[in-house]
């Protein structure tokens, strides 16, 4: 927890940090999105689409609620997924709330029942989420808040969809009642602590989960190599460099006479440009870098997990 800056706040006012936990795709990122009002964080069906912990900010008169995302906690199959999980677990110490999210469209399984055992080492106060409040009827909110309710002593209960923004109100006022008095830890107009560098380089990885499927989506790391901005045409020019395991997974990327990564380009560079203000000039290319999601060392290369 970094330590509290001169930032004034009125007597009475509550700050503190709350971390994001549970099973990938629990709907974390598009929470904290809703959460937001604006794009902060990548969102995808895909596992493993979170890589990054970082904090999203919201301050508001009486409050300051810094939201910690983090990966999702699931049985890892390589190096890359014990750093995110790792990354995830170390995310449970000195906050003052940890919300877990289950995904109402699910059954409680144990997965869950795993990722709530894991929050026994948190003494933090506690707070339940059913998520994905939007494709569920209310008598199986009722029946998943029941089962939900017996993986461990929550402080509150709340469900909510990121989706449609119901219930995103009443998931803040739970946080927000569970924070404690004290100091404005971040300035009022800071959203995020992710370098501009690591969110570009995520939002275009965001693009390429949604638009390619099978194993191609988890071999790809994104990293900005260049970012210059020109005042007098008001144009941010970025170099990118996509990376994967296998020349056949590059071929794909690339797709015939460039269609695929054109595609990939002209998807990311609009939201780009609404996160930066500006016009935006993109340069994508695609490496090889073989096997390097079973490499420590290349792993926090990329920024990933907890070698940061």
């Amino acid at each position: 927890m970094p330590q509290s800056l001169d930032f004034s706040s009125p007597e009475g006012f509550r700050s503190g940090f709350v971390t994001l936990v549970g099973r990938p795709n629990a709907g974390k990122s598009t929470l904290v999105n809703a959460v937001m009002g604006k794009k902060v964080a990548i969102t995808s069906n895909t596992v493993q689409t979170t890589r990054h912990r970082f904090r999203a900010v919201l301050s508001r008169p009486d409050f300051q609620m810094i939201m910690v995302d983090t990966p999702g906690l699931h049985k890892p199959h390589d190096a890359l997924g014990e750093e995110l999980n790792t990354s995830a677990l170390k995310a449970l110490e000195d906050v003052d709330v940890v919300a877990m999210l289950i995904d109402a469209t699910k059954p409680v399984g144990t997965g869950d029942a795993w990722v709530a055992a894991q929050l026994a080492r948190a003494r933090a106060r506690k707070v339940l989420v059913l998520s994905k409040l939007d494709l569920v009827d209310a008598q199986t909110v009722e029946k998943m808040r029941a089962a939900a309710a017996e993986l461990a002593p929550w402080d509150h209960v709340t469900a909510c969809s990121g989706a449609t923004g119901e219930g995103v109100e009443d998931f803040v006022g739970a946080v927000v009642s569970c924070l404690p008095e004290g100091p404005r830890w971040f300035p009022e107009d800071m959203d995020t602590d992710q370098p501009l560098e690591v969110m570009v380089a995520e939002f275009v990885r965001e693009k390429i989960l949604r638009s390619f499927r099978d194993e191609v989506p988890h071999a790809i790391g994104v990293r900005v190599e260049e970012m210059n901005y020109s005042r007098k045409k008001n144009l941010d020019s970025i170099r990118a460099i996509i990376y994967v395991e296998h020349d056949s997974q590059k071929g794909i990327i690339i797709g015939k006479r460039g269609a695929a990564i054109k595609q990939v380009g002209i998807e990311a560079r609009a939201d780009l440009e609404q996160l930066l203000g500006t016009r935006v000039y993109l340069d994508l290319n695609v490496k090889v870098k073989k096997n390097w999601r079973k490499d420590a060392s290349q792993i926090r290369r990329f920024g990933y997990g907890e070698g940061l």
